[in-house]
């Protein structure tokens, strides 16, 4: 019975290993130089206060998660090419160009990371974004499906840094642990953005395509899915506990000295160095700087696979050039333009684009979640493999919840005093 037992966790072991890659991937480029920067000022400025909105926050992100993973297993279909084939042409083609717009401006947000990130080390923007460009396009361009989520997976592991930072901080583990389970919620207006923004970076429309076409270009089969959905659930799970540690590094010395603003993620490395020490802040930049440079990848990368399959072309890493020209232009493209305009605007002129594509992100989104949850109860579509009645709850729960959330932000955001307290 034992050795059967042990056959049984080595061939689900192997099976695991097999499909792991698209969760994990796609839930750790959600830490990116925005979301390390929206955590670090969490911790900056409430200290422990905010950590017990990681746990819902885990929980919208899995379902939201598990569902586009879903649709790609059971329809071998990519969410653009689902979305066109129920919904028209004209509709995806509005919301593509949309969410291209959207994405141009994340992926100026992610060099610029990067030049934060590397300016700690002493490194001009100048030198670290046009090398950090011609990598990311070298690595996609002359790569194989294969190759390129090895190497996101390795990059995955840079991570830990930020964990170590935690612990090299020197934290409270009492007071940490007690304001992750017992919530506190104050409507003044500073926590209320804060918490706008630590869900509005969770859960981003180019996510959800690019997490459905990553299981559909991988192959997955119907069979595997138990540990294609454990993926998903782990890459969660992890994603949010690295941030957790970005608050708790943050909070530990940032928050307790008083100076409680950060301009950007590299302020908060910089911050970091008086007060937990050099090796701290080191790990901290070392690890915005792999998370701009993972994310200045996947996000150009996502848009090019969920704009191809929504207008018909070719799409996918493991065609070559001349097999898919419209994916590699957009996907070249957008990171041209993405480091052109770092190296060229201030970052006074660099704000507004960076600010417009969050609020575009807030837009697009719920229209994302219902799409997602319209087809994901298709029984011509999805079959015995559609959402429960239980999921469905939770699901337009997690909808409902991010609609009312996206509209206090972009209120907020154009209307400056409306949750002035």
């Amino acid at each position: 019975m034992r050795v059967t037992r042990w056959k049984r966790f080595r061939i689900n072991l192997l099976i695991f290993l097999s499909v792991l890659g698209p969760g994990i991937i796609t839930a750790n480029v959600d830490n990116d130089a925005g979301g390390i920067y929206t955590y670090s000022l969490a911790g900056a400025r409430f200290g422990y206060t905010l950590l017990w909105t990681l746990i819902p926050i885990t929980v919208a992100l899995v379902v939201v998660q598990e569902m586009v993973a879903r649709m790609g297993v059971v329809t071998g279909k990519g969410l653009a090419d689902l979305i066109r084939e129920e919904y028209g042409f004209r509709t995806t083609f509005v919301l593509m160009i949309l969410l291209l717009l959207a994405d141009l401006g994340n992926t100026i947000s992610e060099f610029a990371g990067l030049a934060s990130g590397m300016s700690v080390f002493g490194v001009s923007r100048y030198i670290a974004v046009p090398l950090g460009a011609i990598t990311v396009w070298f690595l996609v361009v002359k790569g194989t499906y294969r190759i390129v989520e090895k190497v996101f997976l390795f990059a995955c592991l840079f991570y830990v840094s930020y964990i170590i930072s935690g612990f090299l901080a020197r934290p409270d583990w009492k007071g940490a642990m007690v304001s992750t389970v017992k919530p506190t919620i104050r409507w003044d207006s500073g926590m209320v953005y804060m918490v706008i923004g630590l869900v509005g970076t969770t859960i981003a429309p180019w996510m959800q395509f690019y997490l459905q076409s990553a299981m559909v270009e991988k192959g997955i089969k119907l069979k595997n899915y138990f540990h294609a959905r454990l993926d998903v659930i782990v890459g969660c799970i992890i994603t949010d506990v690295v941030a957790l540690f970005i608050i708790i590094a943050c909070a530990a010395t940032i928050y307790v000295s008083g100076q409680r603003e950060i301009a950007d993620a590299g302020d908060a490395a910089l911050a970091l160095r008086p007060l937990a020490g050099r090796a701290a802040s080191a790990l901290f930049a070392f690890g915005l700087c792999n998370a701009s440079l993972f994310s200045a990848c996947i996000l150009p990368l996502a848009t090019a696979y969920y704009v191809c399959e929504g207008l018909g072309f070719e799409s996918g890493i493991n065609k070559r050039v001349h097999e898919a020209p419209t994916f590699y232009a957009l996907f070249t493209g957008l990171i041209f333009l993405g480091a052109l305009a770092v190296l060229l605007l201030s970052e006074k002129m660099q704000v507004p684009v960076i600010l417009f594509s969050q609020v575009a992100n807030g837009i697009l989104l719920p229209f994302v979640l219902i799409f997602m949850l319209r087809l994901c109860n298709r029984a011509d579509l999805m079959g015995q493999y559609r959402n429960s009645r239980l999921f469905n709850v939770i699901a337009w729960v997690t909808c409902v919840v991010m609609m009312a959330l996206t509209v206090l932000l972009i209120l907020s955001t154009l209307f400056p005093k409306f949750l002035s307290g």
